[in-house]
């Protein structure tokens, strides 16, 4: 009998992994927003109650690294004084978790307070620059250089070779990006900046999986709330512009966010409202599972 039910538990082990087919892989990246700055105490009770079962990440943090390596997600930041904090992310993560109903796996590259242009004051020198004469200059942050854009693109590459690609076929089915308030005093230059951002990574993606359809990943871009101190107009008007641009480049504004007392940061309610927004666009991509639904916003 017991070797019946051991046997029955492979078979449908083995039938829910065919019926999935492929493993679903994003990507997140930017600065403090994206890293995350509301406090674990403050998550959303339906994820106090019940967490992540699915949702598998590599967190990398500048010169921080996972070196490809997993494991189930907990929110939690690169800070050895208060390192328990969340970003908007958790909160999408959450329902992905539950519509995928699958394994999938997070590649996350975040620093605070990095900028794109080398004009503009980034933490520690770090810059998300796709210059080729500043790429030309660097190495990885993790490396001992100042390229962020080296992490994540190297750390990608890591993670698909020793962690995810072992596991079966895989799918990259989107860049998640929020970042710009460093941006703000060259904020002239943000269009063309993170356009060629976003087409460094397009290209590398397509590059390392000799799959073509990576010229085109979705790219899902959070908004700065209007009242934020790292708000700026030319910021918001480029990524409008990109979106108007590229048919795959997807601006989510939240130009009324609430803030922490810093008035920088999303506070809980802000950052539940971005990760809701960004999930519910993944649901009309049809990039969060065949049985996806949106999910109420109050704004």
């Amino acid at each position: 009998m017991k070797k019946l039910l051991f046997f029955a538990m492979m078979f449908l082990s083995l039938t829910a992994s065919a019926q999935h087919g492929t493993i679903p892989v994003f990507i997140t990246a930017g600065q403090s927003n994206s890293d995350g700055r509301v406090k674990n105490s403050q998550l959303p009770d339906y994820i106090k109650q019940n967490g992540y079962r699915h949702t598998y990440w590599c967190y990398n943090n500048g010169w921080y690294s996972e070196k490809g390596k997993f494991s189930i997600f907990s929110p939690r930041i690169y800070n050895g004084d208060d390192a328990n904090k969340w970003a908007y992310d958790a909160v999408t993560y959450y329902f992905l978790d539950k519509s995928l109903n699958q394994d999938y796996y997070v590649i996350k590259e975040t620093r605070g307070g990095t900028a794109i242009s080398t004009k503009c004051p980034s933490d520690h020198d770090m810059y998300w620059s796709a210059s080729p004469a500043y790429l030309a200059s660097t190495a990885a942050a993790d490396k001992g250089g100042k390229s962020l854009l080296k992490a994540l693109c190297e750390n990608i590459d890591l993670c698909l070779e020793q962690s995810i690609a072992p596991k079966g076929k895989y799918d990259i089915k989107a860049l998640i990006w929020h970042q710009g308030e460093s941006d703000r005093k060259d904020d002239t230059s943000y269009y063309e900046n993170l356009k060629a951002v976003v087409a460094y990574v397009r290209a590398h993606l397509v590059k390392k999986t000799g799959n073509k359809k990576y010229a085109h990943l979705p790219v899902i871009v959070g908004g700065i709330a209007h009242k934020s101190n790292g708000f700026s107009k030319g910021v918001e008007a480029a990524q409008e512009q990109l979106q108007k641009e590229d048919k795959h480049f997807y601006f989510i504004p939240v130009p009324n966010a609430s803030l922490q007392d810093d008035n920088m940061h999303f506070d809980a309610q802000g950052a539940e409202l971005l990760g809701k927004k960004i999930y519910n666009k993944l649901v009309d991509l049809h990039l969060a599972g065949k049985h996806a639904h949106k999910v109420a916003v109050a704004e």
